[in-house]
């Protein structure tokens, strides 16, 4: 079992609340007298951050994932099917059975794009992807993913949390509590996103974890902006360090008459982060710093990509500063094909100009990423992770689009100790449903944590009586994606 320090407190004896309660407060003197002989008192509040050991040698350090919201047509990205144009308008088989979320034709819709073989591992790609498809030979494919939820929160809280159900930890935050900060002067979890996508909050949340292992949630909007973090201009460097020394000292003469210390902790820690951030935040999100060409190369001169660019290359960059987890999620489709802004590979009414739109728009930051990390030296012990909540039906809904499909779909990554250009599982002849290798988001989340080090059944949480972890009650490590 993996032993905490902040998943066990014990109630104080009553003695001490009495003494804190009485007086008119010269019973907290009394109190921290009484604590300071019985050797119970403590100058500094615990640091729920603190750098602690893997459970083993890791292959990864950090995690960079990138999920694409919405949820991209397998068929159209990584997992090419023959069958798919031989019998386009033909009935598909099996789909008597509902796969899509609302209502599908039955008949087979072919992919619309172009594909080809690339790299030496022979990997193919849809047309969508010029620039990803150079990298091909970094990558680790899984093209049998499969969940339950089959709708966009309820699924993204599935692939995050490993459970699809609010409440739960996401995955980074599971990994906070795990392994503490690296930088103690940055948040160790950070998620970047364009518009908040279905479900938000819940798809990485703390859920019931300490909130100190909350992500810090940067809004692409606004340039990268963090609330409250500048001090205001009324107030003296020394001052605001003299209020938050007291405040510190008041949570923490608080905190010993509480059942848990959780809370206090986190706000304790909040504070302090906060402080420590005002100068690390600016300069770790400042992209000025940044030459010309790396700028370029990620495609911040470019309109239709400017965005996720400035994204994947923030996310170098925090990696770079020792940020354990960072998540991005994809944003704004301006194709006009019927997807909104919050699921933008949602491509529902026409899969050709709902992929082109969302491939154009995130293709070569991601490649960028790729390229930028293993030129520095960063992927080999950077993992990266590719893919949407749940693939798409290998049916059409209406005449051109794609509805929801969880049965199959594809994932890859790249860096960090998997095994490159090799590719796992696979889907029926149509990429219908997961039927050779079949992962489920349990695994998954195994997996990346045995590259970080952790034993997935030994980072538990108690909550409510009951020992939770992220891959719940089920998962295996996938020894086969592994370098």
């Amino acid at each position: 079992m993996f032993h905490h320090p902040f998943s066990n407190e014990s109630l104080l004896p009553n003695r001490r609340r009495f003494l804190q309660q009485t007086g008119l407060g010269f019973g907290s003197v009394a109190l921290a007298s009484l604590l300071q002989q019985q050797g119970l008192a403590s100058t500094a509040a615990p640091n729920p951050l603190a750098l602690r050991p893997s459970m083993f040698k890791p292959k990864a350090k950090a995690v960079i994932w990138l999920f694409m919201t919405g949820a991209p047509s397998q068929v159209d990205t990584w997992d090419y099917k023959p069958e798919l144009q031989k019998r386009n308008g033909q009935p598909l088989p099996g789909s008597d059975s509902k796969t899509g979320f609302f209502t599908t034709s039955g008949k087979i819709l072919k992919s619309p794009f172009d594909w080809k073989q690339h790299g030496e591992s022979g990997s193919w790609v849809s047309s969508i992807f010029p620039h990803l498809s150079r990298h091909v030979d970094k990558m680790a494919f899984i093209h049998s993913m499969y969940l339950k939820a089959n709708n966009h929160a309820p699924a993204s809280m599935e692939l995050m949390c490993g459970i699809n159900q609010p409440g739960h930890p996401a995955a980074g935050a599971w990994l906070t509590y795990g392994l503490g900060a690296e930088n103690q002067n940055l948040p160790s979890y950070v998620v970047m996103h364009e518009r908040r996508p279905r479900g938000d909050d819940q798809i990485w949340s703390a859920g019931f974890l300490p909130k100190t292992y909350q992500a810090l949630a940067l809004d692409a909007r606004r340039g990268g902006v963090i609330d409250n973090l500048v001090r205001h201009q009324s107030e003296s460097a020394a001052q605001q360090r003299a209020t938050l020394d007291l405040l510190k000292d008041m949570n923490q003469q608080h905190a010993q008459l509480r059942v848990t210390q959780n809370d206090l902790a986190a706000r304790i820690n909040s504070f302090e982060l906060a402080y420590r951030m005002q100068t690390a935040a600016p300069e770790a999100l400042d992209l000025n710093s940044e030459s010309e060409a790396t700028r370029k190369l990620y495609g911040l001169d470019q309109k239709h990509c400017e965005v996720f660019g400035r994204q994947c290359l923030t996310a170098r960059r925090l990696i770079e500063r020792g940020v354990r987890f960072v998540q991005i999620f994809a944003g704004k489709n301006a194709s006009g094909d019927g997807a909104v802004d919050d699921v933008p590979w949602d491509g529902h009414s026409n899969i050709e100009t709902n992929h082109r739109s969302c491939g154009a728009a995130t293709d070569q930051p991601a490649a960028a990423l790729l390229e930028d990390l293993a030129a520095r030296g960063l992927l080999e012990d950077t993992l990266v992770i590719w893919g949407g909540e749940f693939g798409r039906t290998s049916d059409s809904q209406g005449s051109v689009g794609r509805d929801h499909n969880p049965n199959g779909f594809t994932l890859w990554m790249a860096g960090g100790g998997v095994r490159a250009g090799y590719h796992h599982g696979a889907t029926d002849e149509f990429g219908y449903k997961a039927v050779e290798n079949r992962v489920h988001v349990n695994d998954l989340h195994a997996t990346m944590l045995h590259l970080l080090g952790i034993d997935h059944e030994k980072l538990t949480f108690r909550h409510n009586g009951r020992d939770y972890r992220l891959t719940d009650v089920g998962g295996r490590v996938i020894s086969e994606l592994l370098a």
